[in-house]
């Protein structure tokens, strides 16, 4: 009997194992990375298709930029107290997350900055040209900032510390 038993499931073991089809096999893709996943996610804002007109802050850093005639105008203030501060106006042109800022008032004043879709962020290193622009130790080196508004009229009041606008419209 216990013959028959084993015997049995023997053939009910082999009536399983016949032959399946192999699994498809994935085709190796490559993932994206993490800032392509979060723009497709809509984590964040895709800087290829957002205007970056608007008014941008931290803590007292603030940047302007508006639009003119055939680019865009842009301004930035840092302000660390004690007369330590910074203040430039000029003119800015973008290409994808480029940007390339050209500060009037300071020749040899022009650098690449990144944007960011909500942000703006000005390179570690400046030219020293950019000096002139500055009092006592302040400067615009790394300065990081968010888009507080999209607002033209918003940003184009912008003024420094001697009540100068920044990000005059027409100006």
């Amino acid at each position: 009997m216990t013959r028959g038993i084993f015997l049995c499931g023997l053939l009910m073991l082999c009536g399983c194992s016949g032959e399946t089809s192999a699994p498809p096999r994935a085709t190796p893709t490559t993932a994206p990375d993490l800032e392509t996943a979060a723009i497709a996610a809509g984590v964040i804002a895709d800087p290829a298709n957002t205007d970056m007109t608007g008014l941008y802050a931290r803590d007292t850093d603030r940047v302007c930029v508006v639009p003119d005639r055939l680019n865009y105008r842009i301004g930035a203030f840092v302000d660390y107290g004690d007369q330590q501060n910074c203040s430039g106006s000029g003119t800015v042109t973008r290409v994808g997350e480029a940007l390339h800022i050209t500060f009037a008032g300071a020749p040899g004043c022009d650098f690449d900055a990144r944007f960011e879709g909500d942000r703006i962020v000005f390179p570690g290193r400046m030219p020293q040209a950019c000096e002139k622009l500055c009092g006592r130790r302040a400067s615009f080196a790394a300065l990081d900032v968010r888009r507080l508004s999209d607002s033209v009229s918003e940003a184009s009041t912008l003024r420094d510390s001697k009540r100068k606008l920044l990000c005059a419209i027409g100006g």
